[in-house]
């Protein structure tokens, strides 16, 4: 089976993400990721909280502590709520690890011994009462577009518009509040992108055709606009340092990397994370350079990221890659998704703006959030969260079509014939033509979840439950039981086989809720992680004489009391 490397944008360091964070990378990599594995296939799901940059040192400054310590804690946090969701990745790392800081000092090396980083001389506001150059976000003042009071040196939260530090109306520090701001000029080091350009259009014209449009669209937009050289390098206490044996200047004045530049290289320097960490705790010996050195030809890498990262990985990182002439992999497709929003306005960390993921899971277990989610995945367009949807999917797809199919078929079984399998007749007509069905409805599915289509994939997969009810009220074993017992018993074995093939085939979206329904049967011997078409066609996985339990209602149906409440919590509609 093949080998997948699997990586989803990294997390900013500065708070719990929202849902719209969490539905354009990390979730759908993570179904991804189960289903690969599902499949027989090689996984490697890595991801990592991005913690370097200026938001980061400003968050741990309004705390009043170390920027370690922040990034620590916050790390923390972010990890439990993804555990919470259920993420399962092989790794979550951290791109302030000493991994990370080898790594992307060894590429840096190899960049400017190719030619590709120079030292440029730039203008730059300096705080004499900090005596420090500010970076663009170090700089607050009034937007001269809207007025607002707390603007950005490089944008405007109120009105978005980009600014430059020098449009601002007073502008002072962040850091002491200071007006005695002059500009001055400093070295900083440049990506020569513009030298790398014909390299990464030719590098995208072999790759994109296999990207979503998305991201295709977005890469190649750029490439037309034309690649420019970039500075990669801030003035910051909190991130990579240029490395001295290499800058010796700016590593006295304390230069550190970009966190654009940094931040990807983590997945790298995450996946050796991944491998110190089983060195450390135990026997095992991972190799990190197999899934990154000299694997093109037998590792598939797939990115997923919300539409504003493309940028930065279908052009910057690749760029990077390339110029340091080395073996490292690059990316084979990107998974680009459009904004999830709320009630047609944006999700807003920093306005604490919707339904954020620690709250969600306050409210109902993970498996609700991650089904509509990836059902409503933004792919082809924006999409927009509100709670009657949220409400109304729940209700019919998992509620109704899933969840009281289960209850109704083992509870009624129980009551009627006990706590085994019913054996019946042998399988029929009904069973043949519902065998055949059910087979094509997962080889659609298959077909969805390999070509990264994840709302066509859900699609199938209701299909799939629905099938099943359709059957049910079909044969009606509440009416077949008064003149054939071997039809009801029949039908409820059927059904019973329908619920362990779900039990299986659902797992990637509703992890929980599958083993819940799994555990239902006692199967000893059952290690099925995927089901054939044949298995999916003779639905007898589950023998009669099987003993089974019927377990708790798998998801509760919700009021129009819950919806209130969530809108009178959370807002219900855009302001």
């Amino acid at each position: 089976m093949a080998r997948h490397l699997i990586t989803s944008a990294l997390p900013y360091i500065n708070g719990i993400k929202h849902l719209g964070n969490m539905v354009g990378s990390m979730l759908p990599a993570d179904v991804y990721s189960r289903y690969l594995r599902q499949r027989g296939h090689d996984v490697l799901y890595i991801c990592a909280t991005d913690e370097h940059g200026t938001p980061a040192e400003l968050a741990a400054k309004e705390q009043g502590i170390p920027v370690a310590d922040f990034c620590a804690q916050a790390h923390d946090a972010q990890k439990a709520v993804y555990d919470g969701f259920a993420l399962a990745f092989d790794y979550f790392g951290r791109s302030s690890s000493p991994q990370n800081h080898e790594i992307t000092q060894e590429i840096a090396r190899e960049l400017k011994a190719n030619g590709f980083i120079e030292e440029r001389a730039i203008r730059q506001v300096y705080s004499v009462a900090d005596g420090r150059f500010l970076p663009d976000r170090y700089i607050i003042g009034t937007c001269p577009h809207c007025g607002y009071d707390k603007a950005r040196g490089d944008q405007c939260e109120n009105c978005t518009r980009v600014l430059d530090p020098t449009d601002l109306i007073e502008p002072r520090s962040a850091i002491s509040g200071s007006s005695d701001l002059e500009i001055r000029e400093t070295k900083h080091l440049f990506l020569l992108q513009s030298a790398l350009a014909d390299e990464v259009e030719a590098w995208v014209d072999e790759r994109a055709d296999n990207w979503p449009v998305l991201a295709s669209s977005i890469a190649r937009k750029w490439l037309t606009e034309g690649l420019h050289d970039r500075a990669i390098t801030r003035d910051l206490d909190w991130g990579v340092p240029v490395p001295a044996d290499t800058w010796p200047e700016l590593a006295a004045e304390g230069k550190v990397f970009y966190v654009w530049f940094d931040a990807p290289i983590e997945y790298i320097g995450a996946t050796k994370e991944w491998a110190d960490a089983a060195r450390d705790t135990g026997p095992e010996n991972r190799d990190w350079r197999s899934w990154w050195w000299k694997s093109e030809t037998d590792v598939h890498y797939t990115q997923f990221m919300g539409k504003d990262n493309v940028p930065f990985h279908s052009v910057m990182f690749p760029a990077t890659l390339l110029g340091t002439r080395a073996p490292w992999k690059k990316v084979d497709v990107i998974k680009a998704f459009n904004w999830l929003n709320y009630y047609g306005g944006k999700f807003s960390t920093s306005q604490q703006r919707g339904v954020f993921t620690h709250d969600a899971l306050e409210i109902l277990p993970a498996d609700y959030w991650r089904y509509f989610m990836i059902a409503n995945a933004p792919e082809s367009d924006d999409s927009s969260f509100t709670w009657e949807h949220f409400t109304a999917t729940v209700n019919k797809d998992l509620a109704d079509t899933l969840g009281n199919f289960v209850n109704r078929v083992l509870s009624f079984s129980k009551k009627r014939f006990g706590d085994e399998v019913p054996a019946g007749a042998a399988a029929g007509e009904a069973e043949a033509r519902l065998g055949e069905q059910i087979a094509e409805l997962l080889a659609e599915y298959e077909s969805q979840m390999e070509a990264l289509q994840f709302r066509k994939a859900a699609a199938a997969l209701r299909a799939l439950w629905s099938a099943g009810n359709s059957y049910l009220e079909e044969k009606a074993p509440w009416l077949e039981i008064k003149t054939d017992q071997d039809g009801a018993a029949l039908t409820l074995r059927t059904a019973m086989n329908l619920i362990h093939l779900y039990s299986v085939v659902s797992e990637p979206f509703i992890p929980a809720t599958a083993a819940t329904m799994r555990a239902a049967f006692a199967l000893q011997n059952d290690t099925r992680t995927w089901i054939t078409a044949d298995e999916a066609k003779s639905l007898s996985a589950v023998p009669a004489g099987t003993a089974f339990t019927v377990p708790p209602v798998l998801f509760a149906k919700l009021t129009d009391d819950d919806l209130e409440t969530y809108k009178e919590r959370f807002g219900g509609a855009s302001e």
